[in-house]
């Protein structure tokens, strides 16, 4: 039996059945790892996991060598903060969209035999550090692999925001909020709103405007070093969210300063798959692509 111990955490809305977990299990049950079933959620309803015993995720973490997901990239970024905390590598089964943070699509699961020798490589993605403060005191604190975004509420109004760098004006924004995002989540969110694609492990912030009214203002991509406030102004009562990697919205106040700077934590991705970022990129998001094919 291998001394290693890995977690398998299925998304039950995509691997229904669970057949792509047991496929995934069998190859790694052969190569001698032990393995355990958690899920990535709290929703453990009868019949989700075809039968699986679920084992509680935060108590099978303390001794796991890694963790792999199935599902898509927001079930990565779901467990991101978790594996980040326990030092954890997490490997992910493509089962959703595009798919840039997972690491092999459902068809390629023979490629898991390569842990057999525990020798592959590890990225070290960088993370946010994200925290408000309300009169002066830490009322709230998040990390984030992806972004940390700032934004109106679900009545579309203008939100005017004030954003400095290490305590000098950095710019105005007037629009629809802003999006401050790592390079892992400069595909995601900030991209679409028209940021820059950043190689993932590089060490950047990179800040893009939502629906911005002031066209000359593009995006900033920013050293790690900078810590960035955001101050909320001239908005009175319209409601105004921070979202934390997709997370449940935290309302803001009028005068509260959201605080955003890298994390000591990482987030670690395991590697099987010798494709490069820019293979990834133009597969999946140029013409020609994945997205092209019927």
């Amino acid at each position: 039996m291998n001394s290693k111990k890995i977690i398998l955490c299925p998304n039950p809305n995509r691997d229904q059945g669970m057949t792509v977990t047991r496929a995934a299990e069998k190859i790694l049950r052969e190569l001698g790892f032990q393995t355990v079933v958690c899920s990535p959620f709290k929703d453990q309803r009868p019949g989700l996991f075809a039968g699986y015993e679920v084992r509680p995720l935060l108590q099978e973490l303390r001794d796991a060598d890694l963790l792999i997901t199935f599902g898509g990239d927001g079930t990565i970024l779901h467990l991101a903060k978790l594996v980040a905390l326990n030092k954890i590598p997490v490997l992910g089964i493509n089962m959703g969209g595009l798919g840039f943070v997972a690491e092999l699509e459902a068809g390629e699961l023979d490629a898991l035999r390569k842990l057999g020798q525990w020798n592959f490589a590890v990225e070290q993605r960088m993370m946010l550090d994200v925290a408000v403060l309300r009169e002066g005191r830490q009322i709230f604190t998040n990390l984030g692999l992806n972004d940390a975004v700032i934004r109106e509420g679900p009545i579309s109004h203008v939100i005017h925001l004030k954003i400095s760098s290490d305590g000098r004006h950095l710019t105005d924004i007037a629009g629809d909020g802003v999006i401050i995002a790592t390079p892992t989540g400069s595909t995601a969110y900030s991209l679409s709103a028209g940021g820059p694609v950043v190689e993932p492990e590089a060490q950047t912030m990179v800040v893009t405007p939502i629906c911005t009214h002031n066209m000359r203002f593009s995006s900033y991509v920013l050293s790690p070093e900078h810590t960035l406030t955001v101050e909320l102004e001239r908005n009175g009562r319209k409601p105004v969210y921070l979202f934390v990697d997709e997370s449940r919205p935290f309302a803001l106040r009028s005068d509260d300063r959201v605080v955003v700077r890298r994390s000591k934590h990482v987030t670690k991705l395991a590697r099987l798959s010798e494709r490069s970022f820019c293979e990834i990129f133009a597969q999946k998001m140029l013409p020609g692509g994945l997205n092209d094919e019927k």
